[in-house]
């Protein structure tokens, strides 16, 4: 009888040391990117002086990134922005290895620095991977298996290095930043998995009316 009950129990306990190691497994394959991953150099782009709907930059991994507001009449004015106006991104040359996010962020006080602080937050479901989309003020993009099921939008082309997205203009203050004081973009930068990296950096200046 003894040996009887001791088989259900190494079952259990076999049963458990194998969801223990799948689940290690599963965290080193997460964190093993992110403490690995290896800057690429800048993105190459002089932030543009006046507001523009479109810029472009060679960055130092050799990709020509281009980035492309508009809106419903066409490129979108950046110099008279107001509050809970939808804006269309668009990119293209962006290294599908590397999430984004999109975001208002301060433009950094000196070149290769990282954009921020930034307007937004993080979209609302994201923790728990039911974003609502709809009315974005930033957003995430990866390809990446681990956190794609997170974020709000993945690559429309990853060989193009391409992506679209829709946000809604957050107010001018608040989270550390006042776009009414300091010079604010929407930028385009590295997220979390490659917070180091500045190539996917890119900005295009706003001014808030």
């Amino acid at each position: 009888m003894p040996s009887m009950r001791a088989r259900p129990t190494r079952i259990v306990l076999v049963a458990l040391l194998v969801v223990a190691a799948l689940a290690l497994i599963a965290a080193v394959a997460v964190a093993a990117p992110i403490l690995l991953h290896r800057s690429a150099g800048g993105s190459g782009q002089e932030v543009p002086s006046s507001t523009v709907s479109e810029t472009s930059a060679r960055g130092a991994d050799g990709r020509v990134r281009t980035l492309t507001a508009s809106d419903e009449d066409g490129p979108a004015d950046l110099g008279s922005i107001e509050a809970g106006q939808e804006i269309r991104i668009d990119g293209t040359g962006f290294d599908a290895g590397i999430g984004i996010y999109v975001a208002v962020c301060a433009v950094p006080e000196t070149a290769g620095e990282k954009p921020g602080p930034c307007l937004g937050g993080i979209p609302e479901g994201a923790e728990s991977g039911d974003v609502d989309t709809s009315r974005l003020t930033s957003a995430w993009v990866t390809d990446d298996w681990a956190w794609r099921g997170f974020a709000t939008h993945r690559y429309t082309d990853a060989d193009a290095g391409s992506f679209s997205v829709a946000l809604t203009m957050p107010d001018p203050s608040g989270e550390g930043l006042d776009c009414w004081q300091a010079r604010c973009a929407i930028a385009t930068r590295a997220d979390h998995t490659a917070s180091a990296d500045r190539v996917q950096d890119m900005l295009l200046p706003i001014v808030y009316r």
